[in-house]
């Protein structure tokens, strides 16, 4: 039998443990985070590029038109924190008083700090904690206790939390209100696999979580502050040993997922619509993100292209050596590349298929693809306007340099590009889609039968019933 949740104190006010995740880019906006905290609960902003509006309501196109990165990139963090500040007002009307709104950043976006600051100095009283992760957020603690604002990590580790406890977080304890446990084999997105553990081989969150509440008692943090269980969080039923559980403290749940499948949810209606088709095992835990995180989406033709992409890949050396004895002779136009005999004739093969451009990744190895492909990559990587603090696609970094000092990497993608056209009615086929590993779930779940979209009251009310 399910125990049920009991609401727990927030900032000096009353809400139930369940969060909406922030997801992405305009995946989730002041439609979907005002609702849910209008139901009683924590809704979150996405403050990654967030949607502007002009006079009349429509989305502000997020155009660049700069020649130099260095200035695009001044550009991109305007649009953000002009985006995000009118995503928080309108979601703080929409709440009309109840819950809490959130917001949600990426420690790796571009221009992180500054537009942390630039947000929450133009929307005080109004967000009642930032949520962060994607890297080590140091400084979150600092830039949010500046603002009277609570924080709220996300690690997927105790060793992570640790760090950042023992580095930063111990002299803005009081501004902590939470922990967020974010699974890196279940979580859509971007997670914190780190190369320690083997994305092929899922551990259980129970005893990472426990080893997360031993890591914040040795700090003294109260059982008090939450930790928020996120990634793989579909039925609460499922976590009733959680709850009221000693060994874990107060527990929270982050829904990441499930709301995108509601009326107020900004995605378009073909994503919503891929979404109710999705089968176990059709999610991809993957490697081709530009920031260099593991990340996880749905295996649409776009991703597919990148695995088939990187499969299409050789080893080259500038000279004969070893087995590299065999001139390569396609794809390469006269450049001296040498490689081995398997590797020239499956090269052959590619060129054959169409493959006819052979470009350099910083591993020194070859990747094959069409001209058509070649162009839009190259344009791709030209168009850069520093979306994050380093890109491995187009060698940017957030530095006097602005860069990193690498290869740009044809293997990868701009994902500013493909967020933002999904978001905004792209393909969901053409893009990177992202959504956690639970998503088959809503094929499978009565409550979605025969195409039912809830609203998101009507979601929150199912999720606190257990299911």
């Amino acid at each position: 039998m399910f125990k049920g949740l009991k609401p727990i104190s927030y900032r000096g006010r009353e809400v139930w443990p369940i969060i909406e995740g922030g997801k992405g880019i305009s995946a989730s906006n002041h439609m979907s985070s005002g609702a849910w905290a209008a139901a009683g609960g924590i809704g979150t902003i996405s403050a990654v590029n967030a949607d502007s509006y002009d006079p009349t309501g429509k989305i502000v196109p997020q155009v660049y038109r700069s020649r130099t990165r260095r200035e695009r990139h001044e550009e991109l963090i305007e649009y953000a924190i002009e985006g995000a500040v009118e995503q928080v007002k309108r979601a703080f009307e929409l709440s009309s008083g109840k819950g809490a709104i959130n917001i949600n950043v990426l420690w790796e976006m571009g221009g992180a700090q500054r537009i942390l600051h630039g947000v929450l100095e133009r929307t005080r009283g109004m967000v009642a904690g930032v949520t962060c992760g994607a890297g080590m957020p140091y400084k979150l603690s600092e830039i949010a206790a500046s603002y009277e604002t609570s924080y709220l990590p996300i690690v997927s580790s105790g060793r992570a939390f640790r760090a950042l406890w023992k580095r930063a977080y111990h002299k803005a304890a009081e501004w902590l209100s939470a922990v967020v446990y974010e699974d890196p084999w279940l979580a859509g997105g971007h997670n914190g696999l780190s190369n320690a553990e083997d994305p092929l081989k899922p551990e259980d969150p129970y005893p990472r979580v426990k080893a997360l509440r031993d890591t914040m008692r040795e700090g003294g943090i109260s059982d008090d502050v939450p930790i928020v269980m996120a990634g793989g969080v579909w039925h609460l039923r499922d976590w009733n040993h959680w709850i009221d559980n000693p060994e874990l403290g107060s527990i929270a749940f982050q829904f990441g997922t499930r709301p995108l499948l509601t009326q107020e949810s900004p995605i378009p209606e073909a994503w919503k619509s891929k979404l109710m088709t999705l089968d176990p095992g059709d999610v991809l835990l993957h490697r081709f993100s530009p920031t260099g995180f593991y990340s996880s989406a749905v295996m649409t033709p776009f991703l597919r292209n990148l695995v088939a992409r990187s499969e299409r890949q050789i080893a080259f050396s500038t000279e004969a050596a070893g087995d590299h004895q065999f001139q390569l002779d396609v794809g390469v136009k006269g450049k001296h590349m040498w490689v081995t005999r398997n590797d020239l004739l499956r090269a052959r093969e590619w060129f054959g298929q169409g493959y006819l451009e052979a470009l350099k990744t910083p591993d020194n190895t070859l990747v094959f693809v069409t001209p058509e492909e070649r162009a839009i990559i190259r344009k791709d990587q030209a168009d850069c306007m520093g979306c994050l603090s380093q890109c491995s696609f187009s060698s940017w970094m957030d530095s006097e340099t602005n860069s990193t000092g690498r290869l740009a990497d044809p293997r990868s993608f701009c994902i500013q590009k493909t967020l933002q056209d999904i978001a905004h009615g792209g393909d969901p086929n053409d893009n990177l889609m992202f959504a956690g590993h639970a998503a088959y779930k809503f094929k499978q779940d009565p409550f979605y039968s025969n195409g039912f979209v809830p609203t998101v009251k009507q979601l929150v009310d199912r999720i606190l019933t257990g299911d």
